[in-house]
Formats: C-alpha cells, sequence, structure tokens
C-alpha cells in the first residue's frame, strides 16, 4: 500500500513555513494522542502518522530530499513506516504536548523557555533563469530582504553602554510558578514574556527587538543541469535568530525558461531537424545544433521524413555531475516554397520516373495524434 503524502496527513501546502508545520502537527498530535483515545486503533495509527510525517517535514535536509524525491528519498530517514518518538524532543519533553492538550500549561515545573534562543526563519526566492544557463551552470546574484541583527546593540536590543537586567518577577527564568492542587503549575512570566531579562534602555535603532530589516545581496551558485523545481539551500542565510539563536536557511527554488529549439526531458533533448528531400533521398550530411557546438552527422542514402538520430552525450548535463544525457533529433523534409525554371523542369523529370502516389487520404485527426505521439515513439526506441 503506498504511502501518504507528507504535506496532505498535516493538511499544510508544500510552501508551508516551519512554523505553519509545526502548529499542524500539534493539533494532530493532541487530536489524536493515545491518551485521549484510549483503545481506539485508528486514532492512534493517525497519531504514528502525523508524527511520521512530522519528522520529516521539520528537518530542513530531509524536507529537502522528500521534495525532490518523494518517499524514496527519505525511506532510511523515516525509518520505513515506523514511528519516531524523537520528534517530541521539538517540544522540549512529553509534558509540553500535555499541557498544551489539558490546559495547564507546564506540568510539574517543566517545559522550555519561550524567551530563550529562537532559530531564525527560513526564507524561500523564486528564481528564473534562461535555458542556456541551467545547461552550463551559472554564478548570479540575488537580493533578499530579511531580519538581520542590529549592529548598533549586536542584537541584544539594549542602548550601548547598558545591558538588560534579570527580571524581578520571574528572576531570570522566564516563568512563574504556583501551587494548583497537587500539582506545581508553570506559566510564561507576564512581565517579560518568557526571556527572563528586561530592556530597560532600548537600543535607539532596533528599539529593543535586536533585529532590523535590510536588503542582502547574495551570490548563489547554479549547478549545471539544474532542472525547474529543483531547489538550493543556502545555509545560514535565512532570517537571524532572536536572543543569540542561530540564523535560518535560505532555499532558492529555481524555474527554468523553456527553449525556443530544444525540449528537455531529464537529461535528453529532443528537437527537429529541416532537411532537403535531395539529402534524405541521396544520403548527405547535415549540421544539428547541440549545447556546444554544432555537430555534423551523416544521413544514410533513402532516410525517411520522421527518423530519429541519436547524439549520445549530447543532452543536459546531469546536476549531479555524472555525465550528460542524449540528443535526439527527429529530421523532416522541407520542401521548397519557391523553385527556379530549372528546378521545376528537373522535378517534373524525376516526378515521370518515379511510382505514383498510392497512399489513401488519413483523417486530419489521425494525422495530429501521429504528430503528439512522436515525442513518446522516440523515447520508446531508444529506452
Amino acid at each position: 500500500m503506498s504511502k501518504r503524502d507528507y504535506y496532505e496527513i498535516l493538511g499544510v501546502s508544500r510552501t508551508a513555513s516551519d512554523s505553519d508545520i509545526k502548529s499542524a502537527y500539534r493539533k494532530l498530535a493532541m487530536k489524536y494522542h493515545p491518551d485521549r483515545n484510549p483503545g481506539d486503533q485508528t486514532t492512534e495509527e493517525k497519531f504514528k502518522e502525523a508524527a511520521e510525517a512530522y519528522a520529516i517535514l521539520a528537518d530542513p535536509d530531509k524536507r529537502s530530499a522528500y521534495d525532490r524525491f518523494g518517499h524514496a528519498g527519505v525511506t532510511s530517514a523515516a525509518g520505513g513506516a515506523g514511528f519516531d518518538p524523537s520528534v517530541f524532543q521539538e517540544f522540549g519533553d512529553f509534558a509540553d504536548i500535555l499541557g498544551n492538550m489539558f490546559g495547564f500549561g507546564d506540568l510539574f515545573g517543566g517545559g522550555r523557555r519561550r524567551g530563550g534562543p529562537q532559530r531564525g526563519a527560513d526564507l524561500r526566492y523564486d528564481l528564473e533563469i534562461p535555458f542556456e544557463e541551467a545547461a552550463r551552470g551559472v554564478e548570479t546574484t540575488i537580493q533578499i530582504p530579511r531580519q538581520e541583527n542590529c549592529d548598533t546593540c549586536k542584537g541584544s536590543g539594549s542602548a550601548p553602554g547598558s545591558s538588560a537586567s534579570t527580571c524581578p518577577q520571574c528572576r531570570g527564568q522566564g516563568q512563574v510558578r504556583f501551587q494548583q492542587g497537587f500539582f506545581t503549575v508553570a506559566r510564561t512570566c507576564p512581565q517579560c514574556r518568557g526571556t527572563g531579562r528586561i530592556i530597560t534602555k532600548p537600543c535607539a535603532t532596533c528599539r529593543g527587538a535586536g533585529r532590523v530589516s535590510r536588503d542582502r545581496k547574495i551570490t548563489v551558485k547554479i549547478p549545471p543541469g539544474i532542472a525547474t523545481g529543483q531547489q538550493l539551500r543556502l545555509q545560514a542565510e535565512g532570517e537571524a535568530g532572536s536572543a543569540g539563536g542561530p540564523p535560518g536557511h535560505l532555499y532558492v527554488v529555481v524555474h527554468v525558461q523553456e527553449h525556443e529549439f530544444f525540449r528537455r526531458d531529464g537529461n535528453n533533448l529532443y528537437c527537429e531537424i529541416p532537411v532537403n528531400f535531395t539529402t534524405l533521398a541521396l544520403g548527405g550530411e547535415i549540421q544539428v545544433p547541440t549545447l556546444d557546438e554544432p555537430e555534423t552527422v551523416k544521413i544514410p542514402e533513402g532516410t525517411q521524413t520522421g527518423t530519429t538520430l541519436r547524439l549520445r552525450g549530447k543532452g543536459m548535463p546531469d546536476v549531479s555531475g555524472r555525465g550528460r544525457g542524449d540528443l535526439f533529433a527527429t529530421v523532416q523534409v522541407q520542401t521548397p516554397k519557391k523553385l527556379t525554371k530549372e528546378q521545376k523542369h528537373l522535378l517534373e523529370q524525376l516526378a515521370r520516373l518515379l511510382p505514383k502516389d498510392k497512399f489513401e487520404p488519413r483523417p486530419r485527426g489521425e494525422q495530429e495524434q501521429d504528430e503528439r505521439n512522436l515525442f513518446d515513439r522516440v523515447k520508446d526506441m531508444f529506452g
């Protein structure tokens, strides 16, 4: 039985942010948790399914592999169809899940400080490049708006010469605790909002936020052979983290423009070459355009229009650097639109010597179907 799409399981789009994915998983975890549905095998399976999906999509490397190759790219990472309890570590511990489920906050004094170091948000940039640049690779510069640490306060949020003081209400813990029956319940400190510190003199540049918005130019290296939809991860080029947290990543999603002559399928290229009918009948040589220099190809005597020639190693480079695909050139007879008197006289002489046409006319629909199937037939012939 085939696996369901991980994005479908969590109910999010393929462009969902990390926070959206995490939020969606939290809701499903609370809804289908076995403690809420004791003895219900169906909800338990949904709980495990959601946990597996989150384990992949919450990890940038695993998510990138899944986006490119589907389940085949993350089979080992997901442990087959197994359930990975380690995903709960994203929420601090199991008590964090229960606290959100039953509204008790962080039970037994556990949980994480909300105002602690936070990783910066990941960013996405859609980059369109010409077909030729995708074939040979290119180094380009893009400009993105992002949140960066304030240069004035170095991300602290405090004015130069001053520093944040310890929150007097929670004493730097970011949480306040109180007794509720048999339990000690922890809540986010309302005064410092979980940071554990109070900024008495905010930085004038960032107004205490510690981060400012800037447009940043970044150099991106596009490898040869890249295809539409593939993405590049630029580590630590996303938005700055808060409270000393690491920056996020930048994902560049590539879109390759269509070529006016070549059609691409995987690493193979396909094209059509107009050839004079005399060359097809008598044989000769033709020039076939490639991604590099034109290639001279011999045409055997009696070659029929629609014949496909294979030029090995003249297709697109493999993006991983493992060789190149092939180029398939289909020859099509080129009928001259204007003839001189001499040319017309010679053709009339030839026509008298050739057998009369005995082909029955075919409906236009059948001809169009043959034209549409040409591309598929070439693929079947050469594999």
